[in-house]
Parts: C-alpha cells; sequence; structure tokens
C-alpha cells in the first residue's frame, strides 16, 4: 500500500516507517494538516493516517474538507489520544473510516489498513460503471452515453475506468499517470493529449459536459453545463 501519514510526532512517524516500510509499503509524511491535505490531493494514495491534534489545520478539518469539499473517497484512519465517545461521534462524523486510540500496536494498525483496502476493492469492482447517463460496461469493454455507442481506444477506457470509479472526486494527475504507464511515465504530457481524445469521444456530441479540468489538479468526471466543460 501507498500510505500518507499526517503526524506532527516525529518519533511516531520515524516508528510508522520502520515498520511499515519493511514490509513493502510505501509512506511519505506531512507534519501539519496543510501540507498533508496538499498532499492528499496532489498525489495518490490507498490510504490516509491521519492524527487528530495538528499545526495548521485540525484531523476533523482535513477529513472535511476531503469529504465535503473535494469529494475525496480516500480511505482514513484517524489516531488520537481522545477515547471519549463523543470524540469517536466528531471523527465519524467528519468521515473517518476507522479511529484508533493512542497507544496503539503497529500490528492492530496494520490489520485494519488492509481490512479497508480489502472493502474499497471490493466496492470498487464494480462490472457496470454510471455517471449520469454515462455506462462503462468492463465484462464488455464497451461504453455507451445516452444509449449511444462511444469509441474508446484501451488508454482512454483506462482513464474513463479511474475517473467513473472516483467520481464526483477530482482524481489527480499523478494517479491518472500511474494508471496508464505504472512509475515510468513518458516524457511530454502525454496525458493531456489522452484527456482531449476521451473528451471529444465522451463531451463533443453532448450539451452537458462531463470530463472537468481541476487546475494544477487533475481532472474529474461530474456534470457541468459549461460549454465546453473546462
Amino acid at each position: 500500500m501507498r500510505l500518507l501519514v499526517i503526524e506532527d510526532n516525529r518519533n511516531l512517524v520515524a516508528n510508522l516507517f520502520a515498520y511499515f516500510e519493511p514490509r513493502g509499503h510505501v509512506l511519505d509524511a506531512a507534519p501539519d494538516g496543510i501540507t498533508g491535505l496538499h498532499l492528499a490531493l496532489t498525489q495518490s494514495y490507498d490510504a490516509l493516517i491521519l492524527d487528530w491534534m495538528l499545526p495548521r489545520m485540525s484531523g476533523p478539518e482535513v477529513l472535511r474538507k476531503l469529504r465535503e469539499d473535494l469529494h475525496s473517497e480516500l480511505p482514513v484512519i484517524m489516531l488520537t489520544a481522545r477515547d471519549e465517545l463523543s470524540d469517536k461521534v466528531t471523527g465519524f462524523r467528519a468521515g473517518t473510516d476507522d479511529y484508533l486510540t493512542k497507544p496503539f500496536e503497529f500490528q492492530e494498525l496494520e490489520l485494519r489498513l488492509e481490512a479497508l483496502q480489502a472493502r474499497r476493492q471490493g466496492r470498487g469492482h464494480s462490472r457496470l460503471l454510471q455517471v449520469e447517463d454515462l455506462q462503462l460496461d468492463l465484462s464488455i469493454l464497451e461504453a455507451r452515453r445516452g444509449g449511444k455507442p462511444v469509441r474508446l481506444f484501451p488508454a482512454g477506457r483506462k482513464l474513463l475506468e479511474v475517473l467513473m470509479r472516483a467520481s464526483p472526486a477530482v482524481v489527480p494527475r499523478e494517479r491518472l499517470e500511474q494508471a496508464l504507464w505504472g512509475e515510468q511515465p513518458p516524457d511530454g504530457d502525454m496525458l493531456r493529449s489522452h484527456i482531449y481524445e476521451l473528451r471529444r469521444e465522451v463531451d463533443g456530441p453532448f450539451d452537458v459536459k462531463l470530463i472537468q479540468t481541476v487546475p494544477r489538479v487533475g481532472y474529474r468526471l461530474a456534470r457541468t453545463t459549461t460549454p465546453d466543460g473546462h
């Protein structure tokens, strides 16, 4: 898993890296809420380990931004010394998927992360995806919009799948590039070219545009009535 840790306790962060990295996980860390929120928006992660008490922006505030403003479905485990029921209610209402009180065992945290990932994969692998009047049937590799076939090449189909699974959340450019090329994207802005072709097929004949550009972040698939979908 690729994990983002937003935690200002340097010793705890160091211990998390020491435990998880030898087990094959990749970690990034941020010491405050605003930096962590930026990483969560611009990078692709499998889960977020989020402290409650953070400088600049608290854990619940970061979570509300992700869930309510940015429609992110990134799995989140909140870490905190707060163990009152009222605190747990606040955390879950802010949008956390799980809640682990300090001190905790690293093995338990790892098991909880694996459970979140399994549930996410179970939810995310439907063979028929739909957003508005756009459908993508992965069992037969066909897309239709408004009942009409949409012509897609393999790269466009993969991009569309990622965007539809995340909709209406923003998908960072890095995540889309990784979906197409893994860890070695080609030189130049090939992603923009593929998005242009996808937009022409999916949105070109329709008044309502679905593929939106989010400047300096990435793309999202959601209803918009702007003339060109940008």
